[in-house]
């Protein structure tokens, strides 16, 4: 069945691209009605993402391909530009959308009084538009450019307030972390060029080169462990994480949208796009699996021990994207269908969280969570939907994150229980540090009180919505509802729900729970249990594990010292020697001009020594010859 949506799916970017444009070139005069263009045209990019997403639900609806855009001719090799429409990315059209959308929303009242704030939603509208354009990119190439486009606007956004050194320094490291993994995913898009039949790039045809064991071998391997460098730089995987945390420097509703669906999300979109060319190799399932279970829980454990309450979410982000990648690797179509799930059921709680830890700032002007406390009192619809966000965070039954969490431990447990006891540990972790974080933040002594107020309501009917959606979505890949997974991958699949598992990842999940209750709210264990028993340790996670310590000591000096000796050759060397030869010109010149006098006196002297030095010369070789 052909789709009648899809071949409009171009109008999805083109909208926020229409928008960016707008507000660039009038935005200073709209003053802050700007914002509602860019609410209008994300707008209208979900409601053509939603009718594409309602419609490929009905039936089976034939992927859509157009690529009739011509790009380029390299002798006989000619390269189109077009787009692609399948069921992954009619299902992250709408994610991005709706997330965006609200975030558009949430804005309006977070930057209300920013002078800059059409500038900001032009950012976002640019942002939005490199997301989609990824999305939907129908060969890899073309995904590589608004993958660099996404990187560029997270660079302009996370240093919006660039005022701020702090700001300054994180969006110049998101950048430059990013561009590493960057290099991996150009190095295997140009081995791909030489080994693909045809030298094709789009996905149909790298789908159908791995599946049918064209490409196989070591040449699979590397292609897939380096688009997977790629995924990891963007994604903020172990080692290339260190730039995700320091991205809250960045305005709350941005952290929110990296944080939730598109930038983070690109990550684990690419390796589940290129799905096929990981399954051509085991070896590269493994290094994604094995670099997805270290994530999720050494991120996990430096959450348990930061302040900073968008770093503690920042750094459960990194610990989900792990898991998410976990799943990926184990590679099963189920796992993977688990991966997915949980990057869908993510993207709703981590922005319900984020847009929630914004409007706790917006009211107390702090982001230490120990320098807050009885904020519920006095912002209960704040209070109620992070309660929502962490309970699905935590993977309490029956929110969203229960079911997509389980999922994936479950085919952990089937397939490595090395993994499936890695992502338990990381789960109970993960309760523990939200429990402290909400009890801390919305419970206990009131230090804020006199100047507390609720958000306004263009900031909490987003997370009224995005409350209600962490509750349900979950209820779209369960054991007794596994359409999802048979949608997505074309055949029947069930998750291998396993009720030890179910039992055990909700028990861990409450007892994460209860300790932090019994440290925060009960007090009968002292919160300072560890840090005055083990300093070391607390020190070594509040640190983070001292990386960017060892990142600067071990990288960023040895290359300044390399960069200032290469200065030094380039100027004293490089430079001294067109120095030495322009000064030796510029003196014979010299020497020259001072000869070409003009006066007939010099001109007489010069040639009567000239004719005696040269009738001595003549008389002295005769009378070397005569002797």
């Amino acid at each position: 069945m052909i789709s009648a949506y899809s071949q409009y799916a171009w109008l999805i970017p083109l909208f926020p691209l229409l928008s960016f444009l707008l507000l660039t070139a009038v935005g200073r005069q709209l003053k802050e009605a700007g914002a509602y263009i860019g609410i209008v045209a994300v707008f209208a990019s979900f409601v053509v993402s939603l009718l594409i997403f309602i419609e490929r639900l009905g039936g089976q609806i034939e992927d859509y391909t157009w690529n009739k855009l011509h790009w380029i001719n390299l002798g006989t090799f000619s390269f189109n530009m077009g787009f692609e429409v399948t069921n992954l990315n009619a299902l992250m059209l709408v994610i991005v959308t709706l997330v965006s959308l609200l975030v558009n929303l949430y804005s309006k009242g977070y930057m209300h009084g920013d002078e800059r704030i059409n500038v900001f939603f032009a950012y976002i509208a640019l942002f939005t538009f490199s997301m989609l354009g990824l999305v939907i990119s129908e060969n890899l190439l073309e995904l590589y450019i608004f993958w660099e486009l996404v990187g560029v606007c997270s660079f302009l956004l996370v240093g919006f307030w660039y005022f701020k050194p702090e700001a300054r320094a994180a969006a110049k490291k998101a950048f430059i972390v990013t561009r590493i993994g960057d290099v991996g995913l150009l190095i295997a898009i140009l081995l791909l060029f030489w080994a693909m039949p045809n030298h094709a790039l789009d996905f149909t045809s790298i789908h159908n080169a791995f599946s049918s064991g064209k490409i196989s071998g070591g040449m699979a391997t590397w292609i897939a462990i380096l688009i997977f460098v790629g995924a990891v730089g963007k994604s903020g995987q172990f080692p290339l994480h260190t730039w995700l945390p320091d991205a809250m420097e960045g305005p709350t509703p941005i952290s929110a949208l990296i944080h939730a669906a598109t930038m983070v999300a690109a990550g684990v979109y690419l390796v589940a796009r290129t799905f096929d060319v990981f399954q051509a190799s085991p070896a590269a399932l493994m290094v994604v699996a094995c670099i997805g279970g270290f994530t999720a829980i050494f991120a996990a454990t430096i959450g348990i021990a930061q302040n900073d309450i968008k770093r503690i979410l920042a750094y459960s982000t990194v610990s989900q994207l792990g898991y998410m990648m976990m799943a990926l690797g184990i590679g099963t179509s189920v796992a993977y269908t688990a991966g997915i799930f949980h990057l869908f059921t993510h993207a709703f709680f981590k922005a319900l969280l984020f847009l929630g830890a914004g409007s706790v700032i917006h009211a107390v002007h702090t982001q230490d969570i120990h320098e807050m406390g009885g904020i519920g009192r006095k912002m209960k619809i704040t209070a109620w939907t992070f309660g929502i966000g962490a309970l699905a965070l935590s993977g309490i039954p029956p929110f969203s994150g229960f079911w997509s969490k389980d999922a994936i431990l479950s085919e952990a447990y089937a397939n490595s229980p090395l993994l499936f006891w890695v992502g338990l540990i990381a789960a109970f972790f993960t309760a523990f540090y939200m429990s402290r974080l909400f009890f801390l933040v919305f419970l206990g002594k009131p230090r804020h009180q006199e100047k507390v107020h609720e958000s306004p309501a263009s900031m909490t009917l987003p997370l009224v919505v995005l409350a209600v959606l962490a509750v349900v979505a979950g209820f779209v890949f369960t054991p007794f509802s596994p359409w999802l997974g048979t949608w997505l991958t074309g055949h029947a699949e069930e998750e291998h729900a396993n009720a030890v598992v179910m039992i055990l990842s909700t028990v861990v999940g409450l007892l994460g729970i209860g300790l932090g209750y019994l440290i925060y709210v009960k007090q009968s264990i002292p919160s300072d249990v560890v840090s005055s028993r083990a300093p070391w340790l607390y020190w070594l996670l509040n640190r983070k594990y001292y990386i960017d310590e060892i990142y600067q000591a071990v990288f960023v000096r040895s290359l300044k010292f390399l960069g200032l000796i290469l200065n030094l050759f380039d100027e004293y060397v490089v430079d001294g020697i067109v120095r030495l030869a322009a000064y030796s010109v510029v003196g014979i010149g010299r020497v020259g001009s001072r000869l070409q006098s003009g006066q007939v006196q010099s001109y007489g002297l010069a040639t009567l020594l000239g004719l005696l030095i040269l009738v001595l010369a003549i008389a002295g070789r005769r009378f070397i010859h005569a002797g």
